[in-house]
């Protein structure tokens, strides 16, 4: 009992100290139209928090995010007239003091309905401050007997798991009811931490010990063999020496597979269309050997300049960037023997990781990119020699942006068909629908199925 006291006050002291950061963000977000990530990086950029504090404040803003819709469902019976058209900070401190008393079993209800109240009293005034602490201590003593939606109807999987309707509906329509509830609790969830080992300086083994080393708990993934999953860190990523010696590239586990999945060889010509930071830009020079050329292109100059950074800090010489739309790419060197096409998507695959993603897309975004990705295939199509391949991957899970553009795709480009890849994937407990899609040179990882995020990867070859 003691000891659960002690966590508790522990909890407190801690979660005191950065609420009021918190705050700061959720307003960011919400009422100036910051992106929760990038406001996120700022705020903790800024700050001199420990890292606890820094774990804290990162679960409470994204959290807070993530679950509006279901904290507003709760809200609306505990609060008079629109939510929509109450004070921007009193709403903002409900919503993150509703997610801690429903979501952080370790944050102690008291300290947050006082601090809830003082931070209203700060930014409102008093006579709102005592409304926050009445309609947090009735929340609090009905929160057992909340009324959700019916359940079994669409509108509860929507509200309860705090989605946007037309997913839930999508995702109803195409996986079924039990497979739908899965992914939304993957998406729930606290986003777990990857780092892929760069086997041009380490070994996997060796990289858990010097990490181990440093205070972080890790262990190599029992799903892909480059890749540990992180349990703990002592300090931040950027201060760990393993770090600063490029010894490892922060990264989901299922994206670890599209390089691997190019299979380049050292030597060769390889072209990354849309390059980003260069998570799979610089696992392709890795698996290269360093040898050979890898042009990335991109349409952000900003996003190469970080390519750049990773590149040099993991000792990778052979890439070059160019910041362009890669539609409009004017390529006249020797065709590429491999190309990685990660194109724009909706990035539904992925909304764990980005918090405020789910709230962002909308089925009226779906034309565009569908276009882009045409325009990217057919680009990559002009370009790779004839024998070579291209790796079309999204972290999208609509079909539109996966089986049906790539069926699209084949429809109008006879000289290409899709290339068996199961045989690189023997280390993955894949089931008999996934393996059977891979035989056909398809794979469709459902969100949360393997404990990774949702991709898709389609290996085309020119014949």
């Amino acid at each position: 009992m003691k000891s659960d006291q002690r966590k508790f006050r522990k909890a407190a002291s801690l979660a005191g100290s950065v609420r009021e950061q918190a705050l700061q963000i959720l307003y960011q977000i919400n009422q100036q139209g910051a992106f929760a990530n990038l406001a996120l990086d700022k705020g903790l950029q800024n700050s001199s928090l420990s890292v606890g504090e820094r774990n804290l404040l990162t679960e409470m803003v994204n959290g807070t995010v993530r679950m509006q819709k279901h904290l507003d469902w709760v809200l609306a019976f505990f609060l008079r007239g629109n939510l929509q058209k109450q004070n921007h900070w009193f709403l903002n401190i409900l919503r993150l003091s509703l997610y801690q008393l429903l979501f952080m079993d370790n944050i102690p209800p008291y300290a947050c309905i006082n601090e809830a109240v003082n931070l209203t009293r700060q930014r409102v005034n008093n006579s709102m401050a005592q409304v926050v602490n009445a309609v947090l201590r009735n929340i609090l003593r009905q929160k057992d007997s909340l009324s959700y939606p019916p359940d079994h109807e669409p509108e509860y999987l929507a509200v309860y798991y705090s989605h946007p309707d037309w997913i839930v509906k999508y995702y109803l329509d195409e996986f079924g009811w039990d497979t739908t509830v899965s992914i939304l609790e993957y998406y729930n969830r606290r986003p777990g931490l990857d780092f892929r080992c760069n086997q041009l300086k380490t070994s996997p083994q060796e990289l858990v010990q010097g990490l181990n080393s440093e205070g972080v708990s890790c262990h190599i993934s029992p799903l892909i063999p480059w890749a540990l999953s992180i349990q703990s860190l002592s300090k931040s990523i950027s201060d760990l020496q393993a770090y600063q010696e490029g010894l490892f590239y922060i990264q989901n586990q299922a994206s670890m597979l599209a390089a691997w999945l190019l299979n380049p060889q050292p030597g060769e010509i390889v072209v990354d269309l849309c390059a980003g930071v260069g998570g799979k830009t610089t696992h392709i020079a890795e698996l290269m050997d360093n040898q050979g050329i890898v042009l990335a292109f991109d349409l952000y100059p900003q996003k190469l300049e970080l390519l750049v950074q990773n590149a040099s800090r993991m000792g990778i010489s052979i890439i070059r960037t160019e910041a362009v739309d890669a539609t409009q790419l004017s390529y006249e060197g020797s065709n590429p023997d491999r190309i990685m096409l990660d194109v724009p998507c909706t990035g539904l695959g992925v909304l764990n990781r980005r918090a405020d993603a789910r709230w962002h897309r909308h089925p009226e975004d779906l034309p565009a990119l569908l276009n882009v990705q045409q325009a990217l295939l057919q680009k990559a199509a002009q370009l790779v020699k004839k024998g070579g391949y291209i790796l079309y991957s999204t972290c999208s899970t609509l079909n539109q942006e996966n089986q049906l553009q790539v069926a699209k795709f084949l429809e109008s480009h006879q000289d290409f068909r899709l290339e068996p890849f199961h045989n690189r994937l023997d280390f993955i407990p894949l089931n008999s629908e996934d393996r059977c899609q891979a035989q056909q040179g398809m794979l469709f990882l459902t969100p949360g199925r393997y404990g990774t995020d949702g991709m898709f990867y389609a290996l085309l070859r020119r014949i």
